[in-house]
């Protein structure tokens, strides 16, 4: 079982189901909120591996989704500075253990990584239910253009 650096935004529906997961698999999820994180250039870069820098974004940012930051078009130092400057473009969740770091939450990758299977049957039909989920983002399995209203610190009301 691994210890899981959690960073996420407080209160999101989608983060919760990804932190249950986690832990009905055994693992320690140690959670931390993303918004205040205290994050260097480097450290940050570190978590999205040789992925382009349009999937570094979080596609229901504010921002994101007025236009006003159009991730195809970013290169790598403006992302990274207009993610230290805005944490809420920074795609969810970042994981981490040990040495090794992730964006977002591709349950494939993840249960090829750390392991997703629930550690005792009180806890699988909670991990089958939400395997069946859309975890990469909101909440709603609607994908990422899905219509419902966001707050302005970005968000799910729901």
């Amino acid at each position: 079982m691994a210890r899981v650096s959690f960073y996420s935004k407080p209160g999101c529906k989608g983060g919760t189901k990804q932190k249950v997961l986690l832990t009905a698999a055994g693992h320690e999820v140690i959670p931390y909120n993303l918004l205040t994180e205290p994050w260097t250039v480097e450290r940050l870069r570190s978590f999205f591996g040789d992925r382009p820098v349009a999937e570094w974004f979080n596609p229901s940012a504010p921002k994101v989704k007025s236009g006003e930051v159009v991730p195809e078009k970013v290169d790598e130092q403006t992302a990274l500075a207009l993610m230290l400057k805005e944490p809420l473009l920074i795609r969810r969740p970042l994981l981490e253990v040990g040495e090794q770091r992730e964006v977002g939450f591709d349950v494939q990758k993840i249960d090829a990584w750390i392991g997703l299977q629930a550690v005792d049957e009180s806890l699988q039909q909670i991990s089958d239910n939400l395997m069946k989920e859309n975890l990469q983002g909101c909440s709603h399995g609607h994908g990422h253009d899905h219509g419902h209203k966001h707050h302005k610190e970005g968000g799910c009301k729901h």
